[in-house]
This record gives C-alpha cells, sequence and structure tokens, in this order.
C-alpha cells in the first residue's frame, strides 16, 4: 500500500533561486513516512507512548530536477521490507499532477526500545498492520 501525500514549496525550502534546498527532500520523506503509518492506523505518538523509537539507519536521494518555490509536491511512500526490528521505505517526490519525478529515495529505520536504546523487536499490534499493508503492496499490480 503507497501512499501519497501533498505539499506546497514555501519560500523558506529555497536558496536564493527559488530551488528547493536538498536537505528538504529528506525531511519530505519523513512527512510521507508519518503520514504512511498514519494511514494506515499507526501514530508515532502511539508507539512513543509505548516507549518505541523508529530511528533511520540509512538514508539516500536520487536528485533528478529541482522543485522551485510554489510548487505543489505529490510524496508517494511506498513500503519495501518488514521484519520485527527494521523497515525499508521507497519515496517518489513529483509535482502534483506530473509523472516525472523529481527525486527518488530510500530510508531504513529500526525499531528501538526508547528506555534503552537498544533495538528491539515491534510489538505484534503495529507489526500485524505493517505486514498487511506490505502484503497489499506486493499483491497490487504495477
Amino acid at each position: 500500500m503507497s501512499t501519497k501525500i501533498f505539499l506546497r514549496v514555501h519560500f523558506y525550502d529555497t536558496d536564493e533561486m527559488g530551488v528547493v534546498h536538498h536537505s528538504n527532500y529528506i525531511r519530505w520523506f519523513e512527512t510521507g513516512r508519518v503520514e504512511f503509518l498514519r494511514a494506515i492506523g499507526i501514530t508515532l505518538r502511539e508507539m512513543m507512548d509505548d516507549g518505541i523509537l523508529f530511528p533511520i539507519t540509512e538514508v539516500s536521494a536520487k536528485y533528478f530536477s529541482p522543485a522551485r518555490f510554489d510548487d505543489e509536491l505529490e510524496i508517494e511512500t511506498t513500503p519495501l521490507e518488514l521484519t520485527k526490528v527494521k523497515m525499508e521505505f521507497n519515496y517518489k517526490i513529483r509535482r502534483r499532477g506530473e509523472k516525472k519525478i523529481l527525486v527518488e529515495g530510500y530510508s531504513k529505520n529500526v525499531f528501538t526500545n526508547m528506555t534503552t536504546g537498544k533495538i528491539s523487536r515491534l510489538p505484534e499490534k503495529y507489526f500485524s498492520k505493517l505486514e498487511t499493508a506490505i502484503a497489499a503492496e506486493k499483491i497490487l499490480p504495477s
């Protein structure tokens, strides 16, 4: 199950030429990831209340074309892989209504115990929702 969200590029997201600074795409990957979880019934607040953090251990971005001030962007977030201790996502960012990909990205997150700071197994109440979403993605036609 991929999710799509939309956001508008603000002036403060850009450099002097009105082009989006590259670091903002990483922030927007996080926004997409948080909204993906929300769409399947999981909030980061609930996970944190249960003592679970979801830090990134790996992130990458490939830039094809810049977004600019006032563009409306579509951020597509797709889960790739899930285990009880980690999750991986792909991201595609486009201008809304266009097929051309501006930026493509990837992240890996690990589930971590907030108290100990150690990697921990994700409780079943979260894992089953994530597993269902990923299974749905794999059976959908491309």
